[in-house]
Formats: C-alpha cells, sequence, structure tokens
C-alpha cells in the first residue's frame, strides 16, 4: 500500500494534450504543470510513514524512505516497522498468520485498482475535464474539478486545482472494491521550489473498519 503514494505523485505526470475536447486549455495547463513536477520530483527522496488501523485499533506502523531507481521506478527502504506480535500456539499463530497474508493481498489489489484515480494518463485527465462543467475558481484562487463514474459506475472523484499553478491542493474518492465502498482523502503541499506532493493520505474502507494513514515528509534534493 506505500506505492500509493507514488501512484498518487503520477498527478503530476501526463502526455501532451492534442485532441480538441472541451475545457481544451484548462486541460493542457493542468497536463504540463504536472509534466514539470514529475520532472522535479526525480530528484528528491523523501520519507513515508504508514499506519493501518482495524476496528481503530494500530496493526501496522512503519517508515521507509523513498528514493528513485535505475528504472525510473520508486523503491522503498525499510527504516522502522512495528507490527503487532503474532499470538502464541501454533494453532492461534497460523491463523493469525494467515489473516495477515490476506490483509496484505487485499491491501495490494486495493493499492492496483486505486492507481486508476491517479489519472496517469492524458486520456484520463482529458475526460474527466471534458465531462464536467467547472465554476470559476474561488476568491482564493481554488478550482474545483468533480467528476462521477470516472472508474466504476457511481463513483466520485473531486480535484481541488490551484488556479495561478495548476497544481493539485487535495483530492477525494469515493469508489467501490470488491463490493466495499472506499473512501480516500488526499492533501497536497508545495515547497519553496514549486514541487507539489501528497502530505496527507487517508484510505479509508468501513465495510472492514480499515483505515490507512500516509504522510509523506523530509523531502530531500539529491542534487545539492
Amino acid at each position: 500500500m506505500l506505492l500509493l503514494t507514488a501512484a498518487l505523485m503520477t498527478l503530476s505526470g501526463a502526455p501532451t494534450l492534442i485532441a480538441q475536447v472541451p475545457n481544451e486549455g484548462l486541460a493542457n495547463l493542468i497536463i504540463a504543470a504536472r509534466q514539470k513536477n514529475a520532472a522535479l520530483l526525480k530528484q528528491y527522496s523523501w520519507n513515508c510513514r504508514s499506519e493501518l488501523s482495524e476496528n481503530g485499533v494500530t496493526k501496522d506502523t512503519r517508515v521507509d524512505t523513498v528514493t528513485w531507481g535505475p528504472d525510473g521506478q520508486p523503491q522503498h527502504t525499510l527504516l522502522n516497522d512495528q507490527s503487532n506480535p503474532l499470538p502464541r500456539g501454533f494453532l492461534r499463530k497460523r491463523v493469525a498468520e494467515r489473516e495477515r497474508e490476506e490483509m496484505e493481498t487485499y491491501l495490494k489489489s486495493l493499492r492496483t485498482f486505486l492507481h486508476q484515480y491517479t489519472l496517469p494518463t492524458a486520456g484520463q485527465v482529458i475526460n474527466l475535464i471534458s465531462s464536467t462543467t467547472i465554476p470559476a475558481p474561488s476568491p482564493d484562487g481554488a478550482l474545483q474539478i468533480t467528476g462521477a463514474s470516472v472508474v466504476v459506475p457511481s463513483d466520485t472523484v473531486s480535484l481541488t486545482i490551484n488556479a495561478p499553478t495548476r497544481q493539485t491542493c487535495r483530492m477525494s474518492i469515493m469508489t467501490f472494491f470488491n463490493g466495499d465502498e472506499v473512501t480516500v482523502i488526499a492533501t497536497f503541499k508545495t515547497l519553496a521550489n514549486g514541487l507539489n506532493y501528497p502530505a496527507y493520505i487517508q484510505v479509508n474502507v468501513p465495510d472492514k473498519n480499515l483505515t490507512l494513514l500516509i504522510q509523506n515528509y523530509d523531502y530531500m534534493n539529491q542534487n545539492n
């Protein structure tokens, strides 16, 4: 699930828009801002803290450092992992191990599913922007873009964009995965040099009483 963070980073990378579509000018500007941010992000490493809770009880807390590998993909190196200890007794331990394995499988599949909501291609950006009526920016410069049935029927996606910079300020998702309702709220921050990143991410799966909290921090430019 840690790679959900990197997936959200793809809000900053997309090919150039070519086709004529409604709101084409805005789409071009947003895509250009994503491309610029993606190139800047490649210069950075950062820390990622994730906390998984079930029924209000913390099950796992881990901290990774994230760097970029030779293949251009983010690489996570574990710094600290505080998982709940398994119970004693062979049968109880085996049941707990199986439940943990099932949870890891579920979270990996959920991560892959949610990746679609990062709008990783120009086509997905175009579809969202061209299929909705976009109101004028608010007095503080926030531009609201909302879409429905973006990935699956009856889902909703809402993006808050800074109108002058076209960078993402906030993203919220309500969707369905394997019959479970899933909500995601991501809050973005921007460094002084313009790097835009998801500082806080919260994923809730109410049907399973699961909450995943992710915090990204300590961004370091590797070229300095």
